[in-house]
């Protein structure tokens, strides 16, 4: 072999073994970031190519894949009942990505989640069509119902937690959307996605975890456990020894309650909580100050974020108040900012005896063949209040609903405890208030729930009326719903 002819063979064995390193590299060190990359359009073909598994309701899947035989994509997804349970599942769409249960468990739904690979090594094996696994909620049907017929046309939230296991049995945020509106590609789903997000009524928020509102006296709940926890009181029959009105400190503002039928001038802690005595709890809070009510809040979960797995925002009770501005944040109002799950949180609690569980939402993972993958173990999330104050807790809660604001909440033969809230918000509180309810419910059976609703917009009206007539019916409901009154 001549000298040129072989100083070209070295040259093209030279490109040979670079050629061969490259596409080792893209394919062994690269492939996770090729795949992943978001403008590689192969992955979002692939999810689409086979049936997508399906998200499951008391043994029903709320969620299906539509053969539609197109060019690239050969399913859709499509939902059942699709406005009751949208802030529950997500979207999955092929023009829009994925998001909450959808995205988080997408792993498992597309099929590409590692633990079904010996599934889908079998499967190919004896030809047949890949699928992917199913996602089982703890979602209650009736009580998920309840809560979203409930909301109705109004605009807010439910939420219902096991307050044992911390299971969520319901999840609602209304206005709704049909995921199934933009599933697709087209230009329809275009135009379904844009319309949906400039919509100013938010229909594709989720209100239930991602929005926080002024829990307003609700917050008394959080206030008195830090009362009864410090030992600034010991009995729910303790007099308080608060001026009615109750001048800020600090200020000249003049708190005064909202309505002229009110005792709550020295009034006890109870017959505080049964009028929603707002001079009451605000002085408790400047009594403790921010540092001992925020501990105490902070047990209960605010500032922190909490993942069902769908992560909420936090829930915001702060750290830099003046004293004036603790006695407001005291009676929720100020800056104590809190989602529903929030304060469901608090009841749930409160209603088990002191211990916080971990909300969770998902129960099970399991392949296309019905095998388990994972299975939740329930975790205790916080310790916020000890058994005794727990208890007396409870007392306060169940005579408001029996005795004070919260009576529409009532359910024969069932212990119920509850508190009303209205929330002020807006420049000078000139928006319509938020209407509030926290509660629980336990049944002879040893059942219990513990149930939060925010309805926006709600009334004018004071705390009982507002919180009581419009919020207290619809965690009714849902109570009853679970516990099968």
């Amino acid at each position: 072999m001549n000298k040129p002819i072989r100083r070209v063979s070295i040259f093209c064995l030279v490109l040979v073994l670079a050629l061969m390193v490259r596409t080792n590299w893209i394919q062994g060190v690269q492939a996770d970031e090729w795949a992943s990359n978001k403008h590689n359009k192969r992955q979002v073909y692939d999810r689409y190519a086979y049936p997508r598994g399906n998200i499951v309701v008391d043994g029903q899947p709320v969620t299906q894949s539509t053969f539609v035989n197109g060019l690239r994509y050969k399913y859709k997804r499509s939902w059942i009942d699709p406005q009751m349970y949208a802030h529950v599942t997500g979207y999955s769409s092929q023009a829009f990505e994925s998001s909450q249960l959808e995205q988080l468990e997408d792993g498992i739904l597309s099929g590409s989640d590692d633990r079904l690979f010996f599934r889908n090594t079998l499967d190919m094996l004896t030809g047949e069509q890949k699928r992917g696994g199913d996602v089982v909620t703890t979602i209650n049907s009736k009580a998920q119902k309840a809560a979203f017929e409930g909301l109705g046309n109004k605009k807010g939230a439910v939420v219902a937690l096991d307050p044992k296991t911390g299971a969520i049995l319901a999840l609602v945020s209304t206005p709704s959307y049909d995921p199934g509106s933009f599933a697709g590609n087209t230009e329809a789903d275009s135009k379904a996605w844009t319309d949906l997000n400039a919509d100013p009524n938010k229909p594709m928020l989720n209100r239930a975890l991602r929005e926080t509102y002024p829990p307003g006296s609700t917050f008394k709940l959080v206030t008195a456990a830090a009362a009864f926890e410090n030992g600034l009181y010991q009995n729910i029959d303790d007099q308080t020894q608060t001026p009615d009105p109750y001048t800020l400190p600090g200020t000249n503002f003049v708190l005064k309650n909202e309505s002229d039928r009110e005792q709550c001038g020295n009034a006890t802690i109870k017959s505080g909580m049964d009028q929603s005595c707002n001079t009451v709890f605000a002085k408790m809070g400047a009594d403790l100050g921010k540092d001992k009510m925020r501990v105490q809040a902070e047990k209960f979960g605010f500032n922190s974020t909490v993942d069902t797995p769908i992560r909420s925002v936090k829930s915001v009770f702060p750290s830099n108040s003046t004293p004036d501005g603790t006695a407001q944040d005291a009676i929720g109002q100020h800056d104590t900012q809190a989602t529903p799950l929030q304060m469901a949180m608090v009841s749930a609690a409160i209603a088990n005896n002191g211990t916080l569980m971990q909300p969770y939402l998902v129960a099970e993972e399991r392949s296309a063949s019905l095998t388990t993958i994972s299975k939740h173990t329930d975790k205790q999330f916080s310790q916020p209040v000890s058994p005794a104050t727990a208890q007396k807790l409870q007392e306060l809660m169940v005579s408001v609903v029996e005795n004070g604001t919260g009576k529409n909440a009532r359910i024969p033969g069932v212990t119920v405890g509850g508190k009303t809230g209205t929330a002020q918000h807006g420049e000078g509180n000139a928006g319509l208030p938020f209407a509030w309810f926290t509660s629980y419910a336990q049944g002879s059976d040893g059942r219990s729930v513990a149930v939060a609703v925010v309805v926006e917009d709600g009334s004018n009206n004071r705390d009982g009326i507002s919180g009581g007539r419009l919020a207290a019916p619809i965690a009714k409901s849902v109570m009853q719903a679970v516990l099968g009154k």
